[in-house]
């Protein structure tokens, strides 16, 4: 536009010459309305086409395969073009009648230029509006919009089509999940170009966006996808979300429905529907450059950074309707500024995904944050865990030093790492921040290093025998080398202990290396600088080590998110053997960068030194600050994570049906900062009530959390005193069990049964299995097992069998400690008993069993003895469903077997 051949021209001629050039561009054929050739190209635009009288001229009128689509109304460069969307009304109106149009009574597709400014409506949307466009459509694009209107004229157009999509539904999602894509769909729906989703590290977002992708594709017809990514690594990680992702409704993969492509040449696949790509390589697609740098690809877009925001210019290509959505995953980092304008460059709706959104992320997404969902609300979820900060100070990462005049000092390249020495003549003094840039104080590196080998299993992860995973953020490059170098001596391992994962990294793939961190026992210790600071995944995580400030509250956060991720025990267990569960992770801050104002999030638990028990007595005693709160909400979430199947069960129960994950979550909510006081301070209260007015309920929990630990005592130096069995622990632990079941035969369903003279009932295994979880937790921690030994060391001869005892071995005991009987036998050799007994009656009877049948009897008669009775449901579980379950009983008993199971049940089970 600022051609200085073109001064001659008036501002709206000068705009008309650009506007020709760039419909030229997209494959418009330009003629103008005295030369008219519809057969010239499959799009035409005619200049100063003359309508009917009274409706004036049309700046250009558009065709497609020879009938009317659309207009475009020109106007000089500087003019608001949203004012004149209406005008382009009164074309429709005075079109000739003997024109052909490629929809009857409308031209459905309307364009405002100014040669520096584009506009668009599709006048077919659902309360068309205008919106801003990079250039314009090509003709093939808005043919295949033609076709679609004929095809489905209730939904014609994509946006009708996102106000249609079916419901969502909860099935493999996690509630935070299912609750960002129902908002995201109804931002679509209402027409929002652009969306912002905020979802806790770990809680999912690249599952969530291969969600939204589907649904896009299947019910809104959307033709491609773009997901762009920081760097060539995570393009990788998000392909393997896709090709793992099985569709909800179709159970197949997504890649067997549809193409994905990871962008890994600048050549866009046409038959792709889903396209992974950096930002640094569709840029240099659009440029039309033949290939990019495989190295560039690797790094983010954030360290790529242009001196001056990069020019985008139209390439036929790549058209702006290449993509109908394109989702920007970690869209803090580097989609803004110098990178804005490739963004800008489609006719697509954007979404935005992050854990962290910043400022510029909430103006580019137009303020329209479609969910928020905090660390502290993904712990409570247990989607997330918790974290604890363990800091590190040293007197030169405090204060810096001095290396003394007229030593013999070493001089390092910093790029090559070649050395020199020399004597220096004057000290130099050098303070903290010029530690590992300009001086490298190796004995400050390994003080920490050291100080977190010896305290790492008595402080920060006490009790443990192998090294957590632990990721150790460095300097730079160089930094990195010093730090896995003094890591092996330090831990006395060799190079697969520690190992440097960086941009620089040689001799192997870093893919290759992060998977072995991720899935690997060995390496226990990855120092990285930026390569796994964001997006990478390393679920089995526990340790983030800070030996590297940053100054960006955002990069920290993304660095920090790490260690959040959740891990199944078993897989956990694969990686880390020692270890039971990860309930948190740690923060190693060597540098103080937990201690700066760009912290953004506190650990749930801020009081991580008082016992449980005391901040439960806090709460009865109607204290309700925020912190106590905080800290209750992280304690019950981490205690969830533990809970067998049983004490979650009887928790519920005593909370009226609440879990503790609910109860968490309520208080996170409550303790939400950004709510007024009092408004807060009131939500505070009612989500404490649960606790603050149950005693019993926080009794249980204390229990509870007490039952899953022990204390460790490494120093006292044990002596032998005597060896043999004691009576004297036999006779009280027997003499406590009895007075237990007297004082609690009228708490406990099984003993108020077993109790009972004659057997009015027999306790169902349920009222057993919850009579076992009573006497196993403190102070007792009783087992059948310890129960049984101390009656055998008072009396072997009334005593009958040892070793490994059953659940259903309660019923002996109780029955031989209330002196029922007058002999201790196994339950289950009773029932083969009294099994034996009922088959001789039988045989006296004349009723005889074939041998499958019998060997059928046998089986029911060992699962009487563990389960306290038969029941047809229990065919279909181990050990009958290998023999036919049910169905292969029914054959062999036929129609007697269900009087049969009733039979047994009244002979063997007493």
């Amino acid at each position: 536009m600022s051609d200085p051949s073109l001064a001659y021209l008036t501002p709206e001629a000068r705009a008309r010459v650009e506007i020709d050039r760039m419909l030229d561009a997209a494959g418009w054929s330009v003629q103008h309305a005295g030369r008219v050739n519809l057969m010239a190209s499959r799009g035409v635009a005619i200049r100063e086409f003359i309508l009917k009288p009274g409706h004036g001229r049309a700046d250009y009128l558009l065709f497609v395969d020879g009938a009317a689509v659309g207009v475009v109304e020109a106007k000089k460069e500087g003019a608001t073009l949203t004012g004149v969307a209406w005008q382009t009304a009164k074309y429709v109106d005075g079109l000739p009648d003997e024109l052909p149009t490629a929809v009857e009574g409308a031209l459905p597709f309307a364009y405002q230029a100014t040669g520096a400014e584009t506009r668009f409506t599709n006048t077919l949307d659902p309360e068309a509006k205008s919106r801003q466009v990079f250039w314009f459509h090509q003709p093939e694009t808005l043919a295949g919009w033609l076709a679609e209107i004929r095809a489905h004229p209730s939904a014609p157009t994509l946006r009708h089509r996102l106000r249609q999509l079916p419901p969502i539904g909860p099935e493999g999602l996690w509630p935070a999940q299912e609750r960002a894509i129902r908002n995201l769909e109804q931002s679509l729906a209402a027409n929002r170009p652009r969306a912002l989703i905020q979802m806790a590290t770990g809680a999912g977002k690249t599952f969530t966006a291969a969600n939204v992708a589907y649904r896009l594709i299947k019910y809104g017809a959307a033709r491609r996808i773009l997901f762009l990514v920081d760097r060539a690594n995570l393009g990788r990680q998000t392909l393997k979300e896709f090709q793992g992702f099985t569709t909800p409704d179709d159970g197949r993969k997504f890649t067997e429905l549809y193409n994905v492509q990871h962008l890994a040449s600048n050549t866009i696949d046409p038959v792709a529907r889903v396209t992974i790509s950096t930002i640094q390589r569709l840029y240099a697609t659009l440029k039309g450059e033949p290939e990019l740098d495989p190295e560039l690809d690797e790094h983010s877009a954030y360290d790529l950074l242009p001196s001056e925001p990069v020019a985008v210019e139209y390439n036929p290509r790549v058209p702006i309707e290449t993509f109908d959505v394109v989702v920007v995953d970690e869209c803090h980092r580097s989609i803004f500024g110098l990178w804005r304008q490739v963004l800008d460059y489609f006719d697509a709706f954007t979404i935005g995904l992050t854990a962290t959104p910043n400022k510029q992320a909430f103006g580019f997404f137009d303020q329209n944050l479609v969910m928020e969902y905090t660390h502290e609300q993904a712990v409570a979820d247990a989607v997330n865990v918790d974290f604890d900060v363990y800091r590190i100070r040293t007197e030169i990462s405090e204060h810096g030093g001095t290396i003394d005049a007229g030593l013999v000092t070493a001089f390092r390249d910093r790029q090559t790492r070649r050395t020199r020495w020399e004597t220096i003549d004057d000290e130099v003094v050098y303070g903290a921040e010029a530690l590992d840039r300009a001086v490298v104080a190796k004995d400050q590196i390994r003080t920490v290093v050291r100080t977190f080998r010896e305290r790492l299993f008595t402080e920060i992860f006490p009790g443990r025998r192998d090294v957590p995973k632990t990721l150790i953020f460095a300097k730079d490059d160089s930094h990195a080398d010093d730090i896995v170098q003094i890591v092996r001596e330090e831990f006395g391992k060799g190079d697969d202990f520690a190992v440097k994962i960086t941009y620089k990294s040689t001799g192997r793939k870093t893919d290759d290396m992060i998977a072995e961190f991720r899935n690997s026992y060995n390496p226990r210790i990855a120092v990285t600088v930026d390569m796994i600071a964001t997006g990478t995944d390393v679920r089995p995580l526990e340790c983030v080590f800070f030996m590297r400030s940053v100054k960006s509250r955002t990069y920290f956060e993304q660095m920090k998110g790490r260690g959040v991720r959740v891990i199944g025990d078993t897989d956990f267990q694969a990686v880390t053997p020692d270890a039971l569960a990860k309930e948190r992770f740690v923060i190693v801050d060597a540098v103080g960068v937990t201690e700066t104002e760009l912290v953004d999030t506190q650990p749930l638990d801020r009081l991580p030194t008082v016992p449980l028990e005391r901040l439960l007595k806090q709460v009865s005693y109607g204290v309700r600050d925020p912190e106590l709160a905080s800290a209750v909400a992280g304690r019950l979430a981490r205690l969830d994570r533990r809970l067998t199947k049983e004490d979650r069960e009887e928790i519920e129960e005593l909370a009226g049906g609440v879990s503790l994950s609910e109860l968490a979550r309520d208080l996170v909510e409550a303790g939400d900062p950004d709510r007024p006081e009092e408004e807060r301070k009131r939500l505070i209260a009612a989500a404490l009530e649960p606790l603050a007015t149950n005693p019993e309920l926080r009794e249980r929990i204390v229990e509870v959390r007490r039952s899953y630990e022990q204390a460790i005592d490494e120093a006292s130096k044990d002596g032998l005193i005597q060896a043999g069995y004691s009576k004297d622990r036999a006779r009280a632990t027997v003499e406590s069990f009895e007075r237990y079941i007297e004082e609690h035969k009228d708490e406990i369903t099984a003993l108020q049964i077993l109790y009972s003279r004659p057997y009015a009932q027999r306790p169902t295994f349920r009222e057993l299995k919850d009579l076992g979880n009573a006497i196993g937790r403190p102070p007792h921690g009783w087992t059948p097992g310890i129960l049984w030994s101390a009656y055998e060391a008072l009396d072997r001869s009334k005593v009958r069998g040892s070793g490994r005892r059953v659940l259903t071995d309660m019923v002996s005991l109780v029955r031989f400690a209330l002196h029922h009987e007058g002999e201790l036998v196994p339950y289950p050799e009773q029932v083969r008993e009294r099994f034996a007994a009922w088959l001789l009656q039988q045989e006296n009877a004349g009723r005889t069993f074939s041998e499958d049948q019998l060997a059928w009897l046998e089986r029911i008669r060992d699962h009487v003895g563990a389960s306290l009775g038969i029941e047809v449901e229990d065919f279909e579980y181990a050990p009958f469903v290998q023999h036919g379950g049910l169905g292969r009983a029914a054959q062999v008993f036929g129609e007697g077997l269900a009087p049969l199971l009733e039979e047994l049940n009244g002979a063997l089970v007493v």
